[in-house]
């Protein structure tokens, strides 16, 4: 068991996000081999925060919102927007290229943004399935409620709960927000290897504080119990360890180099499926 702070990323545009995921010391939690904080933030009329088109192998993308919305368009002509509590689940197999965009009605406005984007590596098998989209409506998430906490399970299954996102391979994402002090029990997931993320607030197990924007990590056969403070606000994360190592580059994740540098080339070519009436897109970085 140890923790870990996120580090400050400028993605362009006056958005700097924390990314907790992958760091030298931590390169994934079971599939999870990326994830963004973004925010919380003020975006203000003149600001252009969008991110333009660009391409992802390999593995399945959630951005996943406290605050905002968002536009997300892909190579499969999908457009769909992104609310607070709702799952868009992006399966980009052997190749999908998306965009995320603020809503054209909130382009004159100041308007807030907040939360998480992940990327899940999918398992050998599925690496060059066909890319698929899934959307889920806030209201179909499953949740919990009492006195000392607030729990809904986004993707995966736990706390008697079992959500409707379908997955490539067992894993677990929870998000909880405490009403008063109590006990988090994650001794369900032992299988799995697990973190805990604190969005806000404070958390402790085995004499280990977790503080606001920090990740603590169990490894396989480790989840224990937390201990959360009033008000605090986690995500918890998880699943199976990947066996085959994966490689990442840029937007890339594959068991295969050789994938990745075919995928830069179609990228750099034109010849990567492309996100239908989007005339601009991200350059392959020249690093």
């Amino acid at each position: 068991m140890f923790k870990l702070n996120g580090k400050e990323h400028d993605l362009g545009g006056g958005m700097i996000v924390r990314r907790v995921l992958p760091q030298r010391l931590k390169r994934k939690v079971g599939p999870f081999v990326f994830l963004d904080h973004m925010g919380p933030v003020e975006i203000a009329p003149e600001q252009n925060t969008d991110v333009r088109p660009h391409p992802h192998i390999g593995l399945s993308t959630l951005t996943y919102l406290f605050a905002g919305r968002l536009m997300h368009r892909d190579s499969l002509g999908t457009v769909s927007l992104i609310e607070p509590g709702g799952v868009n689940w992006m399966t980009a197999g052997r190749g999908i290229s998306h965009s995320e965009r603020a809503h054209q009605s909130d382009r004159e406005r100041v308007h807030p943004l907040h939360g998480l984007q992940f990327w899940i590596a999918l398992p050998d098998e599925t690496e060059d399935c066909d890319p698929s989209f899934q959307h889920y409506h806030r209201e179909l998430i499953p949740k919990n409620q009492n006195k000392e906490r607030e729990l809904a399970v986004i993707a995966g299954e736990g706390f008697g709960l079992r959500s409707p996102v379908k997955t490539s391979s067992p894993l677990i994402f929870v998000e909880v927000k405490a009403n008063k002090k109590f006990t988090l029990d994650l001794t369900e997931f032992k299988n799995f290897e697990l973190a805990v993320y604190m969005i806000a607030g404070l958390a402790h197990s085995q004499g280990e504080v977790i503080e606001p924007l920090q990740m603590l990590f169990f490894e396989k056969n480790q989840a224990d119990k937390i201990e959360v403070d009033i008000d605090a606000h986690l995500v918890v994360i998880g699943g199976e360890p990947i066996v085959t190592e994966r490689h990442m580059w840029w937007n890339l994740v594959s068991s295969s180099l050789e994938k990745i540098e075919r995928a830069k080339r179609q990228w750099k070519e034109g010849t990567f499926p492309m996100v239908p009436g989007e005339t601009e897109f991200i350059p392959l970085p020249e690093k």
